[in-house]
């Protein structure tokens, strides 16, 4: 499987992008999809997964209220909605793919990962 993500950018403070991400390849594979990010100096951290065959979804808490995960099965891909962004968002956010369904907050819980995309948000 084969992710690639997109709609990276800038924002302000209180402000919206969406991020969106593509898989391909062996996509029967998988039965979750999701995001992580990454700010400078700190580890991987969790946002939140959708499952690819139900409605269950899982957020981190810190964007639960936030943002917003939904997937179009047709295209294969995954949206990252986010609202009301904070200038503590900024960081690279990372697509990810995986075989097993479940609020697996550990990057390790996931095979297949995106190359990243870069968001920034001004105060």
């Amino acid at each position: 499987v084969q992710l690639q993500a997109f709609g990276g950018g800038l924002a302000q403070a209180g402000g919206s992008l969406r991020l969106s991400c593509v898989a391909s390849g062996h996509t029967d594979s998988m039965y979750v999809m999701g995001w992580f990010r990454q700010a400078p100096g700190k580890e991987r951290e969790f946002v939140g997964v959708i499952s690819w065959s139900t409605p269950e979804l899982c957020y981190a808490d810190s964007v639960k209220d936030r943002f917003s995960i939904s997937r179009d099965n047709a295209k294969n891909t995954v949206y990252l909605q986010m609202n009301r962004l904070k200038p503590e968002d900024t960081a690279v956010y990372y697509c990810t793919a995986g075989r097993i369904f479940g609020c697996y907050s550990s990057s390790g819980s996931y095979e297949y990962w995106g190359q990243g995309t870069l968001v920034t948000v001004s105060s």
